[in-house]
């Protein structure tokens, strides 16, 4: 028999869309994680698009699960994919699968739109096939969008359907490549040449803002939704994380391993200037200024892997089965660069694999340090760096970066830290005042049920 509502425990859900998996946590008014649930982001069968409708449903199943007849929900928010996008109709149904920020056909999209759209010194982000203006000129193209009604975010899809209005966060907006972050405004002829007119933009609206009431059909009838739920702006997944680690420890830098490595901060300065090491978003729940620097990890070790012997013993060297030798501080390795350039040897690198991928170890380490520095160039003092994501589980990853940099990193316990992120966001936004270190497993916390906590 399904629990009356009276009876159930108050929680906000915090949702993580990744490029690979889509996560849900459930967070208690005093910062208890209680839930956690992941499912693979379904993608097409033939590419990596994504169906916006079938990404919601299975948020949705995740939320039922996680509340059973235990939680009702009184906020959710919505963080992750950057670039990602679909064109809805007046019922918010989309019109176009959303082209994945890593689709190949976006290079012969972007190669066409260069030369037209021309540099602009204002913009968030440097111009490249990932951005979301490549996906509004290939969504134009696409068959039957001609009654479009607005352009939507992956990130913002479900949230716009449970409020029934459409909103563009306004991290993933600096993730555009046509959005003016001084100024906030959309920048005219790069919207013209692209999406064809801003009467498709929706809002922009902050992270942390109340977007609207919650309305969920299935949601309601289960009996998991409180009736004053709201939905709260979220936005770009590694943003929100930072701004978890900056709740936690003000002023601190979140290093993000995936498949990319993401150093994010929260700085206190407005206006801080996009470079070419450095991205910028506005500020959560601040006037300042969101910094990330992006490196390749992924791309690089799938080159390392190539030659099996040095695969090996790389992977042992990231588990920590095996020690580096002294060429963990040579640099004889040369990682892949920006706009492809493929990674290769020095002419004068060692044959032995352990060595070579020692050699490309250290490399990876000093990229990754070198995030670290042009982020922490704009804060003040030095901060404390605290690291998240899949490399962060791996100790002879984490002992070598210690290694070559000499730097203290602090690894987050908690597995889904973008998803409690937004979690913490929507506590935020509705009064409650959860502890950031009990949420994100820093400290013990009486409330943490070990029996509604399911495998990340």
């Amino acid at each position: 028999m399904t629990r009356d509502r009276s009876e159930r425990s108050p929680v906000v859900c915090g949702v993580d869309i990744g490029s690979t998996n889509t996560k849900v946590v459930a967070l208690t008014p005093q910062g208890a994680v209680v839930a956690r649930r992941r499912r693979t982001t379904p993608r097409g069968a033939v590419d990596p698009s994504v169906d916006a409708q079938h990404l919601l449903f299975a948020i949705e199943e995740m939320i039922l699960d996680i509340c059973g007849d235990s939680y009702r929900v009184h906020a959710v928010s919505v963080a992750g994919v950057g670039e990602d996008g679909v064109l809805v109709d007046d019922s918010l149904a989309p019109l176009t699968t959303a082209l994945a920020w890593f689709d190949p056909r976006r290079a012969a999209v972007f190669a066409d739109l260069a030369a037209r759209i021309g540099p602009h010194e204002s913009l968030c982000t440097a111009d490249d096939a990932a951005r979301t203006l490549v996906g509004w000129r290939w969504a134009l193209d696409q068959p039957g969008t001609s009654h479009a009604r607005s352009w939507v975010a992956l990130t913002d899809y479900p949230a716009s359907v449970w409020t029934g209005t459409p909103f563009f966060s306004d991290t993933l907006a600096a993730r555009t490549a046509a959005w003016n972050g001084r100024t906030r405004e959309w920048v005219g002829g790069r919207v013209a040449a692209t999406l064809g007119t801003t009467a498709l933009l929706p809002p922009v609206r902050r992270a942390g803002e109340v977007i609207g009431g919650f309305v969920s059909g299935r949601l309601t009838a289960a009996g998991v939704i409180d009736p004053d739920a709201v939905v709260v702006a979220g936005g770009h997944d590694h943003p929100i994380g930072g701004w978890a680690v900056h709740a936690m420890d003000p002023g601190a830098v979140l290093d993000s391993m995936g498949t990319a490595e993401v150093v994010v901060a929260q700085a206190p300065a407005a206006g801080i200037a996009r470079s070419d090491d450095l991205d910028v978003a506005p500020g959560i729940c601040s006037p300042g200024t969101t910094v990330l620097s992006v490196e390749e990890l992924a791309r690089n070790v799938e080159w390392a892997y190539q030659d099996p012997a040095v695969g090996e013993r790389l992977h042992e060297l990231i588990t920590g089965d095996t020690t580096p030798d002294a060429y963990l501080h040579e640099q004889v390795f040369v990682p892949g660069g920006r706009g492809g350039e493929a990674p290769r040897y020095a002419p004068d690198a060692p044959t032995s694999p352990l060595s070579r991928a020692s050699a490309v170890l250290g490399a990876l380490a000093r990229l990754g340090a070198h995030a670290q520095d042009t982020v922490a160039a704009c804060l003040p003092g030095q901060p404390a760096i605290y690291a998240a994501g899949g490399w962060s589980r791996s100790p002879g990853w984490v002992q070598a970066k210690k290694a070559v940099t000499g730097r203290d990193l602090t690894v987050i316990p908690e597995p889904q830290v973008t998803a409690t992120a937004a979690a913490l966001l929507a506590a935020h936004a509705i009064g409650w005042d959860p502890e950031p270190a009990a949420a994100l497993g820093m400290t013990a916390h009486p409330d943490t049920l070990a029996s509604a906590v399911s495998p990340a």
